[in-house]
């Protein structure tokens, strides 16, 4: 999908529409900002070993944390603006050809990545629960530790605009495929 698609898809957008989009945006803007906080952490984290031969702990286990954090973040924006990797040859090559056939195609594709991101979410809320109610952490006791609910949530609340984007997506290509039978 493009961002001409998706233009074309909201026009004028429902209440709906604009909060999701909103909502994408503001957390693809805190991904982009977690990735200029983990690069200041890393410098400083290799600037402290290198000069004082004293590295910062919990680099490691944070980094870790954070590409996933990251991911999850910016995740429904790339999915929004066309970004996701997957290969395009074939679909517009239909689409250009047959637009009908396209447009199935794309609702069964948006579709799918419903179902994906449904069962990634339907798994992923579980484990929130446990780190939450059973207070898991990463690091070591005594030196540093972290709780893993946080980065549960941003996967979780990734998972579910992700979701609700391919569900309206789909929605939307399905409604175009039944006017085009009318």
């Amino acid at each position: 999908m493009s961002t001409q698609v998706i233009n074309e898809a909201l026009p004028g957008g429902s209440a709906f529409n604009k909060t999701l989009d909103r909502t994408l945006t503001i957390m693809n803007t805190l991904g982009s900002l977690w990735v200029f906080v983990l690069m200041i952490m890393i410098d400083a984290d290799a600037l402290s070993r290198t000069f004082f031969n004293h590295p910062f702990h919990g680099v490691t286990e944070l980094v870790e944390f954070s590409i996933i954090g990251i991911v999850f973040l910016q995740l429904g924006d790339a999915t929004r603006r066309g970004r996701l990797t997957r290969s395009d040859g074939f679909f517009k090559f239909v689409k250009n050809r047959k637009p009908n056939v396209g447009s199935k195609m794309a609702s069964i594709f948006d579709f799918l990545g419903a179902v994906f991101f449904f069962i990634v979410l339907w798994g992923a809320v579980p484990d929130l629960y446990d780190a939450w109610v059973y207070d898991y952490f990463v690091g070591e006791e005594g030196l540093f530790t972290a709780p893993k609910w946080p980065i549960r949530v941003v996967i979780v609340l990734g998972c579910l605009v992700t979701f609700l984007h391919f569900l309206r997506m789909s929605i939307y290509y399905i409604s175009k495929n039944k006017d085009r039978i009318q």
